[in-house]
């Protein structure tokens, strides 16, 4: 009875020795933790992102003044200012910029890209204007007359001769170049025929003078027409050369 006592103690001895170490065991596999060798690489650290400011003293001047550039980044490994190429990280610089501009400062580093930007207004000083011909010079009396010359007619006629063409085309080309210049067209004739007539004969001759510059370009509302008929003679004696003077159309200023 006794050795089977002893035999059935040292039974349950032994097996609760192997429950113990079974415990023991099993508790020091749950420690074991993750393997890192089964997460595969760790992911790269990002650098910070980059910032930049950047400020301008004065930020108004004249034309061929200066002004103080003044730029502040951090985190950044290229900077780089529009119209001055690669700048250090922070600094200063005087510019004299000619034209009002626009100063673009980009800081770039390993966690990105960062902008900043300054405006500088350059003043410059309107060039003096000549004063406009239209406002009402019309010139001298004399630089008028050596760029429009009257033109003569054949007797009994309006018809504008061979030699007043070009004496039209230079008046016409002169007339454009000073558009403040009015003209008054007279109409002459010579003293034979009755007064009547030669008032229409003289408004004719105004007339063909003015058409032609008209069609040479001349606004037309710059020309005004008046005959004097044989009221007023430029030679009084009674032989064709002097008759011929009489025969004109006679360009004065408007004034």
């Amino acid at each position: 009875m006794n050795v089977t006592r002893t035999k059935l103690h040292r039974a349950i001895v032994l097996a609760a020795t192997v429950i113990a170490m079974g415990a023991v065991t099993g508790c020091h596999k749950k420690h074991s933790g993750i393997n890192p060798n089964s997460l595969g690489p760790a992911p790269a650290e990002t650098g910070a992102a980059p910032t930049a400011t950047i400020t301008a003293d004065p930020t108004a001047i004249d034309v061929g003044q200066s002004v103080v550039l003044n730029w502040r980044t951090e985190n950044a490994t290229t900077v780089t200012i529009d119209g001055i190429g690669p700048v250090n990280a922070n600094g200063t610089q005087t510019v004299s910029p000619s034209t009002s501009t626009n100063f673009h400062l980009t800081a770039k580093g390993d966690g990105g890209t960062a902008e900043a930007n300054v405006r500088v207004t350059v003043r410059v000083p309107e060039a003096p204007t000549a004063p406009s011909n239209e406002a009402g010079d019309m010139g001298s009396d004399e630089v008028f007359h050596q760029n429009v010359k009257d033109v003569f007619f054949d007797y009994d006629s309006y018809d504008l001769r061979p030699d007043a063409q070009s004496s039209v085309a230079q008046a016409a080309s002169y007339l454009t170049a000073h558009p403040a210049i009015k003209v008054v067209i007279g109409g002459y004739c010579d003293d034979r025929g009755s007064a009547e007539y030669n008032l229409a004969l003289g408004e004719n001759r105004a007339n063909s003078a003015r058409t032609a510059l008209v069609n040479a370009g001349v606004a037309a509302s710059r020309l005004r027409v008046i005959s004097y008929g044989k009221e007023k003679q430029f030679c009084t004696e009674e032989n064709e050369s002097c008759w011929q003077q009489n025969r004109r159309a006679q360009f004065s200023l408007d004034r």
